[in-house]
């Protein structure tokens, strides 16, 4: 015991079964050989590499949840397998066994459900959704990703605004970074006039400002 008193003293010793030295102690706080590690599959001290990023996502993801739901908003999943609803991609598709020759298409993206969601009451949900996209590989996007989608009935620009700049503070606040809303706003007629395109790189400079060659 902790204190040094003897609960229990022995008359006889019986050894049963002889152990092998473990090739690691129970005290220690990390295994430093990594095949030891893996052969007895241990767990590291604490999320390091890809860990890390594993234990961001889901504190990204916590946070997005909890202020859309303080939002009024309700987490509604939808099903993956339907029919296909033909898009910018292939869709991936799934043999049906019950109908043969028949097949199920996974969701390129979820908002097929959204009118049958909308008029039976539900005016604010949102998923964390995974998306399925039969195409070729690029730097944002690969066959299967997620994304988060917000469906709002009736909405104005102005609560669009301010629910989309609040979930984005929250996420990048959980991954310790700080956003200042409200966030710079461009029109459309704006941005093409000054960039050439919608979605401009506000690190560039406009073309009113760039040098002329």
């Amino acid at each position: 015991m902790p204190t040094g008193e003897i609960e229990v003293v022995a008359d006889e010793l019986l050894l049963l079964n002889e152990a092998k030295t473990p090739p690691f102690s129970p005290a220690e706080d990390a295994i430093g050989n990594e095949e030891v590690r893996l052969k007895y599959r241990l767990p590291r001290s604490a999320p390091r590499g890809d860990a890390a990023q594993f234990a961001l996502r889901s504190r990204v993801a916590m946070a997005i949840r909890n202020y859309l739901v303080a939002e009024g908003f309700l987490e509604i999943e939808t099903p993956f397998m339907t029919r296909s609803t033909p898009e910018g991609a292939r869709d991936y598709l799934v043999p049906s066994r019950v109908h043969p020759g028949e097949f199920y298409a996974l969701p390129q993206s979820p908002q097929i459900f959204k009118q049958i969601l909308m008029i039976s009451g539900f005016d604010r949900y949102f998923q964390i959704a995974r998306c399925f996209r039969d195409e070729d590989l690029r730097a944002d996007r690969q066959p299967e990703f997620t994304q988060i989608d917000l469906e709002i009935s009736f909405p104005t620009q102005e609560i669009v605004f301010r629910v989309v700049e609040g979930f984005l503070t929250a996420a990048f606040a959980a991954a310790g970074v700080a956003l200042m809303p409200p966030f710079v706003r461009m029109t459309y007629d704006e941005a093409i006039k000054n960039y050439g395109i919608d979605k401009p790189d506000m690190r560039l400079p406009p073309w009113s400002r760039s040098p002329t060659f």
